[in-house]
């Protein structure tokens, strides 16, 4: 059989029985469990070292910071490489990376507080909090209309990008719901809603601006201080202050060969309508402290455990193979018996991905300050996590 989506019939009952009893397993047990603090090998150390220095040597360009985290939070770190080549700044726990797409477990968090607090239904349609969203260009009123929750699975049907996607990702950050309007005329329908599954970056924008004006609260303030803040996020957020611009990785943009930091700058400046989609910044210390909520040891303010287990607890699609899917804003990967969490990263000049077994409640954060296609950052995740959740305990 060729692999592909299946529908979600087909998914449903067939991964739901493998991967909900896994996670009930881990995450559905972890609010009773009490955080011990473990500390990783020598000799698993001395392999992650190894792997991390062989991937950095492909290119020689840029940097690389690896943390693992535990039932205890953040419990090893290291980087590797330059932070910025040009000045000889070393990487560092402390330097902060773009993390792409790993904005989008954000924005999925909003949307499961706001529905746990009875401000927006998951099964509402998009329009009913954001009328705009009704400009898209093959909206047709015939059709059902697209839900929240369909926009949070990757399931409304609606393409990746606008076209001309670059036409919309610059302008000013405040100005980005605006930039969003602009774009929803250009952007398409490649499905009904609710039949596939598609990667959709401006699906997720579009999910954002419905949460806001659902919220009354401009999304750039929301997700501050209702997650990083609480999160004890304090170095990550969508605006850069000099402190945080000081500590920022220079990013290098990989392209036959060629080594550019114009592009990446330029997003520094605005990033037009990716920013529900992609536009966080983060550190690798506030990224285990996120990780160290999804595994299940709160805190409840942010959102009760149990809704964070039911969370993880179902996916909408899955590849045909069981390998690989799609949940509320997060993706689903089965290497042997490992079952990893999480959601990867890739805009210019940076590659992320953050993944952890709900298990062994065992994740991995990777950054890096680079884009370059020769490094899978999603591999490089999932070899760490598989050494470290098989480690002795």
């Amino acid at each position: 059989m060729t692999l592909g989506w299946m529908s979600i019939a087909e998914v449903r009952w067939s991964v739901l029985l493998i991967v909900v009893g896994l996670l009930l397993c881990g995450i559905g047990t972890s609010s009773h469990a009490q955080p011990t603090q473990r500390a990783l090998s020598a000799q698993l150390i001395a392999q992650v070292d190894s792997l991390a220095n062989a991937q950095l040597a492909i290119d020689g360009v840029g940097g690389m910071t690896i943390g693992v985290v535990g039932d205890g939070g953040l419990i090893w770190t290291n980087s590797y490489g330059y932070a910025d080549m040009a000045r000889r700044v070393p990487a560092s726990r402390s330097t902060v990376y773009r993390v792409g797409s790993i904005t989008k477990q954000f924005t999925a968090l909003m949307l499961q507080q706001l529905a746990d607090r009875g401000v927006v239904q998951l099964s509402a349609p998009v329009d009913r909090y954001w009328p705009a969203f009704d400009a898209i260009a093959s909206h047709d009123a015939r059709a059902r209309r697209v839900t929240l929750l369909e926009l949070a699975t990757m399931t409304s049907g609606l393409a990746q990008e606008p076209d001309p996607e670059e036409r919309y990702t610059v302008g000013r950050l405040e100005d980005w719901e605006h930039t969003l309007i602009a774009a929803l005329p250009h952007t398409t329908f490649h499905a009904e809603p609710g039949v596939a599954w598609e990667y959709s970056n401006i699906g997720y924008a579009a999910l954002g601006a419905a949460l806001q004006h659902a919220a009354h609260a401009s999304y750039l303030e929301y997700i501050p201080d209702h997650i990083l803040r609480p999160l004890g996020m304090t170095h990550s957020g969508f605006r850069l202050d000099s402190a945080a611009r000081a500590l920022l990785a220079t990013g290098y943009a990989m392209g036959q060969g060629i080594v550019d930091t114009v592009a990446p700058r330029r997003e520094l400046a605005g990033r037009g309508y990716k920013v529900p989609n992609g536009g966080l910044f983060s550190t690798v210390d506030d990224l285990a402290a996120f990780m160290h909520f999804e595994m299940g040891f709160g805190p409840d303010a942010v959102l009760s455990r149990a809704s964070v287990a039911r969370h993880f607890a179902k996916l909408d699609y899955a590849t045909n193979d069981l390998t690989s899917g799609y949940g509320l804003g997060f993706h689903a990967i089965r290497r042997g018996s490992l079952v990893a969490l999480g959601h990867p990263g890739s805009v210019a000049g940076y590659l992320s991905a953050a993944y952890f077994d709900p298990v062994s409640h065992t994740g991995v954060i990777v950054l890096r300050n680079v884009d370059d296609a020769h490094f899978d950052v999603l591999n490089v995740c999932l070899r760490v996590l598989e050494l470290a959740a098989s480690a002795p305990r």
